[in-house]
């Protein structure tokens, strides 16, 4: 369910994108039986070094394509040594749904004068690179973007990996009334605001933490019981009061200590539960 307001539009997700790309498994050399973890193989029934691994396409069950590594080192691409930009095109051009891993590229001593250039010219330029790079067997397509005075790389979903829905893209505007997007466009307005990322958190991850933490302890926790929206019949009607709501609660905030029996009644329901400092996190140094 999506909401603004007191307005609720049911909806369903699908996955914009996957990955659709061939994936190598180990295999023992004697025997072609894949490998279980620590390198375990079933048919021979023993744990088999490292030496004895090869590489397997599965086409068909239990059926492999063997691939030496000899022969991935002769079709691994330029790219996996050199990251080339091919191109640059306008920023406002690539939709956001191409951009997969995100990474932040930092320069050696010696390039430090180069990566300032190119963030300068993709900065004044509003561009965005695009280069080819090989890693983990598999070459990717790669947008160079400035942001923040620094270059970001995202790797990109390729076309073939961006799903489509039998519908989507062909909403029904036919039944909608003037004055319906007029009221939903000031509605909008009412609650714009400035995106600032702190202000947006993982709340059940920290809920979640804080139930473990009060387990360990022999404590209990209570959690808010959520709010229930009811169906929303007529979208018009629905508007009209999101509207009034808002302007009630701005004009409440412009006068000093005034505050309504709802926005009273608001505030009690919506009071947090109380959250202990997170755990320290030791994060593993990227290979």
């Amino acid at each position: 369910m999506l909401t603004f307001g007191l307005v609720s539009v049911p909806i369903r997700l699908y996955a914009a994108a996957r990955a659709k790309r061939i994936y190598l498994h180990q295999l023992h050399r004697d025997c072609h039986t894949r490998l279980k973890q620590p390198l375990f193989c079933p048919h021979c029934n023993r744990i088999v070094d490292r030496s004895e691994v090869i590489k397997g396409y599965e086409y068909e069950t239990g059926q492999y394509v063997l691939v030496e590594g000899e022969d991935i080192k002769k079709i691994t691409p330029e790219s996996g040594k050199t990251m080339e930009i091919h191109a640059f095109v306008p920023a406002a051009q690539v939709d956001p749904i191409y951009f997969e891993s995100s990474f932040l590229a930092m320069p050696e001593a010696e390039g430090k004068k180069g990566y300032a250039l190119l963030l300068k010219a993709l900065e004044e330029t509003k561009m965005l690179g695009i280069a080819k790079v090989t890693m983990h067997q598999r070459e990717y397509t790669v947008f160079v973007r400035p942001r923040n005075h620094g270059i970001t790389m995202h790797t990109m979903w390729y076309q073939n990996e961006i799903n489509s829905v039998e519908g989507y893209g062909h909403a029904d505007e036919s039944q909608i009334r003037p004055q319906e997007v007029r009221l939903a466009e000031q509605l909008i307005q009412n609650l714009v605001a400035d995106f600032k990322p702190q202000d947006y958190r993982d709340e059940f991850q920290e809920r979640l933490r804080a139930l473990v933490e009060a387990k360990a302890k022999g404590q209990k926790i209570t959690i808010p019981e959520h709010r229930h929206r009811g169906r929303v019949i007529d979208i018009m009607d629905a508007l009209k009061k999101s509207l009034s709501t808002k302007e009630a609660a701005r004009e409440t905030a412009a006068v000093p200590g005034r505050k309504s029996r709802k926005a009273a009644a608001k505030h009690r329901t919506a009071e947090p539960i109380p959250i202990s400092a997170p755990a320290r996190h030791t994060r593993r140094k990227a290979s």
